[in-house]
């Protein structure tokens, strides 16, 4: 325990320690926590009515970002798989960072469902052997199960590996592989429920499809990448964390291949909603040319259609997916496009119209909308802290003494900085003892 102790208040010093931007981002951060709790705490007291959502339309923005971060989550497998089944080294450095956004994005999730939920205080009944969690029967109880477990697995496999190498030493693979190659059908298994729990409902036919399962993997292994190849090109500029071009551009091949099949899929389902154009096609109307009056969501669909194009293009190109400047627009109108088209444009349609055929318009209220910001916050300010200490252990900037015990941080952990030949010849900066 005292080792476990001594790497933990390291891990405090360098949290603590930061340039006048990271301090200005964290504060930042912290403020939208701040306001999203107590606007949590404005809608505990005051109760779900200030929100948009009403009895034809029970799930609204809180959903939509679950299910988007669902996939977000989920495509931590695409550096899984090449890092550790075919050991493809570019990937398999960056891998556990991955693994952190898995992480913080599972935590997002799960403060999702939270605080859509109207009595969170009877959570205590999904509880085993408290309360009636009700597993296998129930897909709610099946989606609790893979969520929890995906987490704990991707938290447990970067901690150790981490660790493992602050001590200087390679990770136990008769440990990591099991729970890495678990890890696989475990991300897969995380949204193929939660489509299931959509499909599952077949008094909503824009839901009722046996492909939304295949859909929600093909948009998540196109948001997830593309928002990992933002995040990465800025810890190449900003930071000392060894990313090669090599891993982005096979990123961002990855991404066409997935691409192309969302929107294939997607297609498929407006070809057979359109083509048989029986009463259920309702709800696609309502999403792509509106209802009887109705369509707030007809621009945001098709603006989402268009970036995903785009972005298809941009990303089935070889020339403009190696090109930074394209491959960062790319990447943008592919978090957006998808953020759109799996969110909203996906969970409003199946309330409209109602079972009594009536069309109730919901948009998010402001409380939602704070909420919505409060929880993003908490979820890069959880991958901020864990990159303040990951990236420095992989660069052996974080390491512990020759006395096993006491750790070191070198100087100049995080920042890069233009290296002379006589300096890396000389090796590496002494190192400041805890």
């Amino acid at each position: 325990m005292r080792y476990v102790w001594e790497f933990y208040k390291g891990t405090l010093v360098l949290v603590a320690k930061g340039s006048k931007a990271y301090y200005i981002w964290v504060g930042f951060l912290l403020t939208l926590m701040a306001v999203g709790a107590a606007s949590y705490v404005y809608q505990l007291k005051t109760g779900l009515i200030v929100t948009g959502m009403r009895d034809q339309v029970s799930w609204g923005f809180y959903i939509s970002n679950f299910t988007f971060l669902v996939g977000v989550a989920a495509a931590a497998v695409l550096l899984v798989i090449p890092a550790y089944v075919y050991h493809w080294k570019p990937i398999k450095e960056i891998a556990v960072f991955g693994e952190l956004l898995a992480v913080s994005a599972m935590v997002m999730c799960l403060l999702f469902v939270t605080v859509d939920i109207g009595r969170p205080d009877r959570f205590w009944h999904l509880i085993p052997k408290i309360g009636i969690l009700n597993f296998p029967q129930s897909l709610l109880a099946w989606d609790v199960v893979v969520l929890n477990t995906y987490l704990v697995i991707n938290l447990v496999i970067a901690v150790y590996i981490l660790y493992s190498l602050y001590h200087r030493r390679e990770p136990n693979k008769s440990f990591t592989m099991p729970l890495l190659l678990f890890s696989i059908p475990a991300a897969i298994s995380i949204h193929t429920v939660t489509a299931f729990l959509y499909s599952g409902l077949g008094a909503r036919p824009f839901w009722n499809a046996s492909i939304l399962a295949p859909r929600f993997l093909a948009s998540a292994f196109c948001s997830g990448p593309a928002f990992m190849i933002l995040i990465f090109m800025l810890l190449r500029r900003y930071t000392k964390a060894r990313i090669t071009d090599q891993a982005i551009f096979k990123i961002a091949e990855m991404i066409a291949y997935a691409m192309f099949i969302n929107l294939f899929l997607l297609g498929a389902e407006v070809f057979k909603e359109y083509y048989s154009d029986t009463i259920h096609l309702a709800p696609m109307q309502y999403l792509f040319q509106g209802l009887h009056g109705h369509s707030a969501l007809v621009p945001y669909i098709w603006t989402a259609m268009l970036f995903n194009f785009t972005a298809f293009l941009i990303f089935l190109i070889p020339e403009t997916r190696r090109n930074y400047l394209t491959l960062i627009i790319g990447c943008v109108l592919v978090f957006i496009g998808v953020y759109i088209e799996k969110g909203m444009g996906l969970v409003i349609p199946g309330f409209t119209p109602d079972v009594l055929h009536e069309i109730y318009e919901y948009s998010p209220t402001g409380i939602e909308l704070l909420l919505t910001m409060g929880i993003w916050a908490t979820g890069f300010f959880i991958f901020t802290m864990l990159l303040r200490v990951a990236i420095p252990i992989l660069n052996g900037d974080f390491i512990v003494g020759e006395d096993g015990v006491t750790p070191v941080i070198k100087d100049n952990v995080f920042f890069v900085r233009q290296v002379s030949a006589q300096e890396e010849r000389d090796g590496e900066e002494e190192g400041t003892v805890i």
